[in-house]
């Protein structure tokens, strides 16, 4: 064998790539990041999660979170009634009979019923049917110890009644069997629609999103929200903050600090003392009110006197939010910006104006991309200042996808709190935002952002 190498063979060995080391994964690092990942689980993929989950529901309060009863009541009739059901099968669901059996003299001797009065029934009526209740309190009348009042008379005929109504049963079976033998005219297929309405748990279900697609507020809550959102993210979250930041990158270094500190009081300010401040700004006797007044112009409340001023409060008062938002973020970005390109540019005789469209905007493509993203995001999911100022009025011309969300799973004025519905809604501003987030990405070339700079190429 030779002893000398093969040079072929050696230049592939010396330019096969070495793969490196992965670094050992430190235990000490996994314990200092536990307590962080478990609450990242409990308060954000945890309540994502459970969001999914009860947007296929029908949870509210009236159904509660554990196991239902089947229970037919008069509401349920009128509403089945709105849907189709026809009076002759509600009135027949509804209909109530009377059995003199031991079953119901033991509720009545429970209630209290005169022990006298029972043994007469029992000696003369046991066993018997009654088609209506009014038959069996007239027979009752004719006993020697019924009571005098008829009221006393009609409560105890009542514990003898049979029906279907207000009644609990604990299986869909049992709630079938006792409308078959109190109803048996009804036809099975009504039957079983009746059952399965009267269901009062939470169910799995796709009504949710059937509702949202089908309703005619969905296209009012679609049209508000997307006006809200590009309105304040245009005007006031980009645009202001955007023009605010280049202005100021141009100011003296002193007055420039000040008028920062000064737009960044509408972030730092509490909510509800924002709120407040714009009630007393917009509201009849508020400052703007006043100084229209004294202008000659119409004075009246300008959050909720008019749905155009309603508008432009609700914009405006989150526009300042989201505006020294971005001014932060850009002022920054202007900073790192080299001051020799904006020198070499006037040297070449090159305008402010010119300086921002050929050198500043151009590098701010990152910053507009986050901010815009960002504050898409936030805005489609923020309510608070709509419901402390306007709540959506007046009417409700003023409200929000997200707002109205929060009111049929928190606050509704009904009190049967849609829980199931309102995490519909919630579910469909997660995709949303994911889907702008996407359009944003590809809108601004992520990809080239993101890439090696061409000039080290």
């Amino acid at each position: 064998m030779s002893s000398f190498a093969d040079p072929i063979v050696d230049g592939a060995r010396r330019a096969r790539p070495v793969r490196p080391r992965r670094a050992p994964v430190s235990r000490l690092g996994l314990i200092l990041m536990a307590p962080a990942l478990l609450l990242l689980t409990l308060f954000f993929f945890l309540p994502v999660a459970l969001t999914g989950v009860f947007a296929f529901t029908d949870l509210s309060t009236s159904t509660g979170i554990g196991r239902g009863d089947y229970v037919v009541t008069p509401t349920l009739l009128r509403q089945l009634g709105d849907k189709g059901l026809s009076d002759t099968d509600a009135e027949a669901v509804a209909r109530s009979s009377v059995t003199v059996d031991a079953a119901g003299l033991a509720r009545a001797r429970a209630a209290g019923v005169d022990d006298r009065f029972l043994d007469e029934i029992e000696r003369r009526f046991m066993g018997r049917d009654y088609e209506a209740p009014a038959g069996f309190v007239r027979d009752l009348r004719g006993l020697r110890t019924a009571p005098r009042r008829p009221r006393d008379l009609k409560s105890a005929a009542a514990l003898f009644e049979t029906s279907v109504l207000n009644q609990r049963f604990a299986t869909s079976q049992a709630l079938a069997a006792q409308l078959e033998a109190m109803a048996p005219e009804i036809a099975p297929a009504v039957r079983a629609r009746i059952v399965e309405a009267s269901f009062t748990g939470a169910r799995f279900t796709t009504e949710n999103f059937r509702t949202l697609a089908t309703q005619k507020e969905t296209a009012r809550l679609v049209g508000n929200t997307f006006l809200y959102v590009g309105a304040t993210l245009s005007l006031f979250n980009v645009g202001l903050g955007l023009f605010l930041a280049v202005v100021l990158f141009y100011m003296p270094k002193g007055a420039s600090s000040l008028f920062s500190t000064l737009w960044l009081l509408p972030r730092i300010t509490p909510v509800v003392l924002y709120a407040v401040m714009w009630k007393w700004f917009t509201w009849e006797g508020g400052f703007l009110p006043i100084l229209a007044d004294q202008v000659g112009l119409p004075s009246f409340n300008y959050m909720k006197g008019s749905v155009v001023t309603a508008w432009a409060t609700m914009i405006t008062l989150n526009g300042f939010i989201g505006a020294s938002f971005g001014l932060i973020l850009f002022s920054g970005a202007l900073r790192a910006i080299p001051l020799q390109q904006l020198w070499a540019s006037e040297v070449d005789g090159a305008s402010r104006w010119q300086q921002v469209r050929r050198i500043i905007l151009p590098q701010m493509r990152w910053p507009i991309l986050f901010v815009t993203a960002y504050q898409t995001l936030s805005l489609l999911s923020s309510y608070e200042q709509i419901w402390l100022t306007t709540n959506g009025g007046p009417g409700r011309t003023t409200s929000v996808w997200a707002l109205e969300a929060f009111k049929t799973a928190l606050s509704n004025y009904t009190g049967n709190l849609e829980y199931g519905m309102g995490a519909a809604m919630a579910l469909v501003l997660v995709v949303v935002g994911l889907a702008l987030s996407l359009i944003y990405l590809r809108l601004f070339k992520f990809s080239e952002l993101v890439g090696r700079p061409k000039i080290e190429i």
